[in-house]
């Protein structure tokens, strides 16, 4: 672990400096990850205002001037650079958001190769503040959902192309995970199936989904998915 000083909002918060977790206040919790989701800073009335929507605006320019003063050192690290009104954290602080981040971008892109990618699988299965309900935090909660679906449906069809089938299809499960109703990674799973020659396997998974779809929405799968069954060899 590196002795710098990192914060980790990919699943429970948590700050480390030096490998040993530091204790953070609410407030600067709340700073901290709002900073983390502006890499490039934001105006200290803006971070105010939506850290603390309900106050007024003298209130939450004094919490914020208060979780400023909680958060702007972590042990004895930097943590947060406060130039003219602008609020952003220290380059110093690595954040494993940042990083998540910036690899479902590149592995979106298909620019880069897949280092240790069931570790991405891990990383992109991580919920981002699981059991904050902050509504600054909704949006960004949604689009993290998105870029991580994404990246795994990616990832999934490399493993599924390279013939890495239990990869491609655990990998498959993990986006199906975020979001049951999307079909792409069910296709996947299907197409994992049959290319290891299990039939009834693919089946079953269409017909689980072609059920959801119907309680759900009222609607059937596409006729990309629906062909992938309905052309198998009958006997």
């Amino acid at each position: 672990m590196s002795q710098g000083a990192r914060l980790e909002i990919l699943g429970p918060f948590q700050v480390t400096c030096g490998g040993r977790r530091i204790a953070v206040s609410t407030g600067a919790q709340r700073l901290l990850a709002f900073l983390a989701l502006h890499r490039e800073g934001t105006h200290r009335r803006a971070a105010a205002e939506q850290l603390w929507p309900d106050c007024t605006g003298c209130r939450a320019a004094a919490n914020l001037r208060s979780a400023l003063c909680r958060g702007r050192r972590l042990g004895s690290a930097p943590a947060i650079d406060t130039a003219d009104r602008s609020l952003a954290l220290t380059p110093s602080l690595s954040v494993d958001f940042h990083e998540a981040w910036d690899s479902a971008h590149r592995l979106v892109s298909g620019l880069a190769p897949v280092v240790d990618g069931e570790r991405l699988v891990a990383v992109l299965s991580q919920v981002l503040l699981p059991g904050w309900d902050d509504e600054w935090l909704l949006l960004e909660r949604e689009r993290w959902d998105q870029l991580r679906l994404y990246a795994l449906e990616a990832l999934a069809q490399r493993f599924q192309t390279e013939g890495r089938h239990l990869s491609a299809l655990q990998t498959a499960l993990a986006a199906i995970s975020i979001d049951p109703l999307r079909e792409t990674a069910h296709r996947i799973a299907v197409e994992v199936h049959l290319a290891e020659g299990n039939v009834a396997c693919a089946v079953k998974r269409y017909l689980e989904y072609r059920r959801l779809l119907q309680l759900e929405l009222k609607v059937a799968p596409s006729p990309l998915l629906t062909r992938l069954v309905r052309d198998l060899p009958r006997t």
